[in-house]
């Protein structure tokens, strides 16, 4: 089993004649990674996955999954690595058992008798006799996932696979990748739910108009946001006048009947107690860190409205 990284980009560039899509994406995938690709719509998510998958030929740069290159080592490269970009495809008039059957008998031997087994995995033990015609949007995707598990990957790159689910499928998608990784596969996602990104990602890069703008532990870009507290009183003036007064809060606000500052745990430590000393009462005082949300408007925020190099991919 090769020591390489399930996936290494380097210097990937793809053009459609003047606009250029991605633009020198460098990404390192690490075994056990749970790695969500984000960015807004045309940012090149899509297509870069693509590329990865031997689907696209990079105009420069190459891919290299676990070592191999698809587009020298062909098949040969996509061994022990699965998954779907878009929407996951299969025949709508045959039941999702017979669509995991048709897919199997392209793959190994042993692949048919896995099949019940991914179908509850995936909770689609009960309708796995229904026509994929009359399935969900979300059962589709879980179908997509049981066959993409089929091939037993040591890799699983899946495109957008919560979106269009309803609160309850995206829990379910979400404790399914938990299970995934916990089992030793790499899952390398795209996603612009940062909500469940956040939940289940442990690095992440985001792309902005081709680039990448940041790759790394999800934490650590978390940690770059300033420290933020909100401070509850029912005596907001008298508390507002002891944190002016407080060395380390700065950039003070009273907003929406809350005072919001930003301060170091030391001097939000000593302003409690100040608090104390001066009678006033705290009903409540925490931390107020930015979302992944916030910090991925934060890297991306021109993107919407500058299309001039976007293409929808």
């Amino acid at each position: 089993m090769s020591d390489a990284p399930p996936v290494a980009t380097r210097g990937l560039v793809k053009r459609y004649g003047e606009i250029v899509a991605v633009d020198h994406v460098d990404l390192t995938v690490e075994p056990g990674d749970v790695f969500g690709y984000l960015g807004p719509n045309g940012a090149g998510k899509t297509t870069s996955l693509r590329m990865m998958l031997g689907l696209v030929r990079p105009t420069e740069g190459r891919v290299e999954l676990f070592g191999r290159d698809p587009l020298v080592e062909g098949a040969r490269a996509l061994d022990g690595v699965a998954g779907f970009v878009e929407a996951p495809r299969f025949y709508p008039y045959l039941s999702g058992r017979k669509n995991l059957r048709l897919l199997a008998d392209y793959d190994d031997g042993d692949s048919r008798s896995r099949i019940e087994e991914m179908l509850e995995l995936v909770e689609l033990g009960d309708r796995a006799g229904d026509r994929v015609g009359g399935y969900s949007h979300g059962m589709r995707q879980r179908l997509g996932i049981a066959a993409s598990l089929l091939r037993q990957p040591r890799l699983l790159l899946l495109d957008e696979p919560a979106t269009g689910l309803d609160p309850a499928g995206m829990r379910d998608m979400r404790d399914l990748v938990r299970r995934l990784a916990r089992e030793g596969i790499t899952v390398l996602l795209s996603s612009h739910l940062l909500a469940e990104v956040e939940e289940v990602c442990n690095r992440v890069a985001i792309i902005r108009k081709g680039r990448i703008v940041y790759e790394g532990p999800l934490q650590e870009l978390l940690g770059t946001a300033a420290s933020g507290y909100r401070l509850r009183s029912p005596d907001l003036e008298r508390a507002r006048i002891v944190c002016l007064a407080h060395a380390g809060v700065h950039d003070l606000q009273a907003v929406d009947g809350e005072l919001r500052f930003q301060a170091d745990e030391d001097a939000v430590a000593a302003l409690s107690i100040a608090l104390g000393q001066a009678r006033i009462g705290v009903t409540a005082l925490v931390p107020d860190r930015a979302s992944l949300e916030d910090l991925f408007f934060g890297l991306t925020e021109d993107e919407a409205t500058d299309n001039t190099e976007a293409v929808a991919v």
